[in-house]
């Protein structure tokens, strides 16, 4: 994990300077992380505890097909509460109940304390239809509860329960890299990832190789 923030900050830092406009809010970006090591390290995509889990949920073909990094600077705000991928899977329906066919697992790059801005969930949502999950929250019969995390802590949630990013009062940027797993026969775009160089690549096992669904870098 500090092999992977010494090697990220540097990157994350330039990204920063340029001034690029904030992507999630206030003060809050989203930032494709990189493929290359240290950055990359097969224990976060292949963790045989963490697989078991997402499989479980799933089943035993997912896949990973996003890599990325939420970033919530000093003077970030409460965010709405929302879903991640909101574009249902079938329009015509949008509030079918369908078993998880995503899942997200993220840990952080540095110690996230209350201060640091810590995301915040209101558990159970995920199965209930947005407007109902929503009246509930608003009316108080669900708390949303904030989840900090130590440096090897690993949240996994489902993406369709109600969320928000909170405030980072700090000066430390907050670092909490993600990696989205799906049902192998799920496919969006809907987040930037970058390419996979080829010999990092070539360095997977085949079973390795299976999991990963990212372009390769010619």
């Amino acid at each position: 994990m500090e092999a992977c923030r010494d090697a990220f900050w540097p990157r994350l830092l330039a990204y920063l300077d340029t001034a690029q406009a904030s992507n999630r809010g206030p003060y809050r970006h989203f930032i494709a992380m990189p493929f290359d090591p240290p950055c990359f390290m097969p224990e976060f995509f292949f963790d045989p505890d963490v697989l078991s889990i997402v499989r479980g949920l799933m089943d035993d073909r997912v896949v990973a097909d996003q890599w990325g990094c939420d970033v919530p600077l000093r003077g970030s705000e409460y965010q709405g509460l929302h879903v991640d991928y909101q574009r249902p899977l079938f329009p015509e329906v949008p509030d079918l109940a369908l078993p998880a066919y995503a899942v997200v697992v993220s840990f952080g790059l540095v110690r996230i304390a209350r201060e640091h801005g810590p995301i915040e969930i209101a558990p159970g949502t995920q199965r209930m239809t947005r407007i109902d999950a929503l009246r509930a929250v608003q009316a108080g019969e669900i708390g949303v509860q904030a989840l900090p995390l130590e440096i090897g802590d690993v949240l996994i949630r489902h993406p369709w329960a109600l969320h928000r990013g909170t405030p980072n009062t700090t000066d430390t940027a907050r670092a909490l890299v993600t990696i989205r797993y799906v049902r192998s026969w799920y496919a969006d775009a809907s987040r930037d990832v970058e390419d996979l160089p080829r010999a990092t690549w070539e360095s997977l096992t085949p079973e390795q190789q299976s999991v990963m669904r990212f372009p390769i870098r010619k």
